[in-house]
């Protein structure tokens, strides 16, 4: 594989990993905003979807393409900048692991309270605010990930 194809599958799947990330959050918070239990069942439905389908996937692409790029460049993995981005990644990956548990369980309320025609119970928006709470440091870790591959400081 040339380094182009490597660098190119790997921008591609960073970008559906962010991008599907960024718009499964925004579509979250705001229907849980709404708090109608009935559209808060269908939006986290389709995130619990969207993250089995795109970020699983790219969340395991992601170091292998990395690595192959690294390795047809001739970079070390002790580079400094390479080791701040494996280190915010895995950072990344440990506030994702719990999120999707989240998600499972937030959409699972919500079917519930849709189904009994009930409010969002207590219990969601205790799970809904750990949720956010994970979300933000995964953010800014993605974010510096960005950052670092492309300014790939020394």
């Amino acid at each position: 594989m040339s380094y182009l194809i490597a660098k190119w599958l790997h921008i591609l799947s960073s970008t559906v990993l962010f991008g599907t990330g960024i718009g499964s959050a925004f579509y979250m918070f705001f229907a849980t905003l709404k708090r109608d239990p009935r559209v808060v069942a269908s939006v986290v439905g389709l995130v619990v979807w969207a993250d089995a389908i795109f970020t699983t996937s790219t969340i395991i692409f992601q170091p292998l393409s990395g690595w192959t790029m690294l390795h047809l460049a001739g970079i070390p993995l002790s580079t400094r900048w390479v080791q701040w981005s494996i280190g915010l990644y895995v950072l990344a990956t440990a506030c994702w692991l719990p999120v999707v548990w989240l998600q499972i369980k937030l959409r699972d309320i919500a079917r519930q309270a849709a189904a009994a025609g009930t409010p969002l119970p207590r219990r969601y928006w205790r799970l809904f605010a750990v949720w956010v709470a994970l979300g933000v440091p995964a953010l800014i870790a993605f974010l510096v990930i960005f950052w670092l591959m492309v300014a790939k400081p020394a």
